[in-house]
């Protein structure tokens, strides 16, 4: 069996050339521009270039995108205070905060300052909870990405059994709840999980957000299985220019000849994270702007 590549590069691009740049420009002819916030604290290279492809990808997509650069030694109350001004701008319809941020600063009150209307990552609270009780919301932009990718692939999850590795908020407990939704039966395995390969045994799909270079392995992972690599690591490699290269949680070369598809890294979740944080942002635009006509 040779898998079948779910390309998110290719899908990203699509919706922002089919998609979004369609709808983005109805809404300019009625003077309103979609517009999107980021803030960057520090130095980070990682952050910074991450940042880089959402700049790139908005531009392609029509939308305006700002990013309000900080060094680390700003303090929790400027950044806050940034975030107010954020919230009252009426022409500024998404936010997000470029984690990781300092140490002195503390995620879960930055997260918790921005609007739940302009908050185009789906962290706070009040976007969490909605997802949880099923309600129309602002659904974080990994899961968001990732279950767009399973049905890019033809993948029905009503009745599958669903494996996903990594509990964060950010990724692993809301993909289980939109699996869930979609009627699949989830386990959740995580550090402290015991014979994980018991529960990968008769898992139609498998989802790793584990944060460890290639975690999963062939021999763990049933025939004909769909997996969804979230991990990403720059790892030493004497293969390449640069001494270096890009991996994921799961050992690819070793995996792929198993499974029935399976997503790349690069090119992958990353390119539908961010066209679902642009997805994200058209969204909050119509509803903000909707809202007040």
């Amino acid at each position: 069996m040779t898998a079948k590549i779910i390309s998110g590069r290719e899908v990203a691009e699509h919706i922002l050339e089919k998609e979004l740049s369609v709808k983005v420009k109805e809404l300019k002819e009625k003077n309103i521009v979609p517009n999107l916030v980021v803030i960057l604290v520090g130095e980070m290279k990682a952050s910074a270039s991450y940042v880089a492809q959402k700049e790139k990808f908005a531009a392609k997509a029509g939308i305006k995108s700002e990013v309000r650069r900080f060094t680390a030694e700003i303090s929790e109350e400027e950044i806050l205070s940034e975030i107010d001004k954020i919230n009252n701008d009426s022409l500024i319809h998404g936010v997000i905060v470029q984690l990781p941020l300092p140490d002195h600063i503390s995620v879960a009150k930055v997260l918790n300052r921005i609007h739940p209307s302009k908050d185009v990552d789906g962290f706070t609270p009040n976007n969490v909870g909605k997802l949880f009780l099923g309600e129309d919301t602002l659904v974080s932009c990994t899961p968001k990405g990732i279950m767009q990718m399973l049905r890019i692939s033809g993948t029905d999850l009503s009745g599958k059994n669903v494996t996903v590795i990594g509990r964060s908020n950010i990724v692993g407990k809301p993909v289980s709840i939109l699996c869930q939704s979609q009627n699949a039966t989830v386990t959740m395995c995580h550090s402290r999980t015991k014979d994980l390969n018991h529960k990968l045994s008769d898992a139609d799909v498998i989802i790793v957000a584990v944060g460890v270079p290639k975690f999963i392995s062939g021999d763990q992972i049933p025939e004909g299985a769909v997996v969804i690599d979230v991990g990403i690591h720059r790892v030493k490699s004497n293969k390449t220019k640069s001494g270096y290269k890009l991996v994921g949680d799961v050992n690819f070369d070793d995996v792929e000849s198993k499974v029935s598809y399976i997503t790349p890294v690069p090119g992958g979740v990353g390119p539908m994270t961010i066209a679902s944080l642009l997805r994200n942002t058209l969204f909050s635009a119509k509803k903000i702007i909707y809202s007040h006509t």
